[in-house]
């Protein structure tokens, strides 16, 4: 607390309060084709396309990657490039289940 002497007035020192981020808030992306990234992991993105056939899809990346964890990391294609996609819809593994 400080004291102007020329006013007689107390001025107070305020804080500035930032709004806090969490990671529970979910980002949504709009692509063109079913995709896991490594460089996404743990980000919580809700991706969302619409596949040939007209219909909107929506997954949770993070949920699909640690569900089939296993399989994409023993993808050649997964270790070497670091992403996997699906043009044409879900892949069937992911289709049979709900991912949001």
């Amino acid at each position: 607390m400080k004291i102007n002497n020329n006013n007689n007035k107390r001025k107070l020192k305020r804080k500035v309060v930032k709004p806090v981020e969490t990671k529970t808030e979910n980002k949504f992306l709009e692509t063109k084709r079913f995709v896991i990234r490594k460089s996404l992991i743990g980000q919580g993105i809700i991706f969302k396309y619409i596949n040939y056939d007209g219909k909107e899809r929506n997954y949770n990346h993070d949920l699909v990657y640690h569900t089939h964890q296993e399989r994409f990391d023993s993808m050649y294609s997964f270790q070497k490039h670091k992403n996997y996609t699906q043009t044409h819809d879900l892949p069937k593994f992911v289709r049979d289940t709900e991912y949001i």
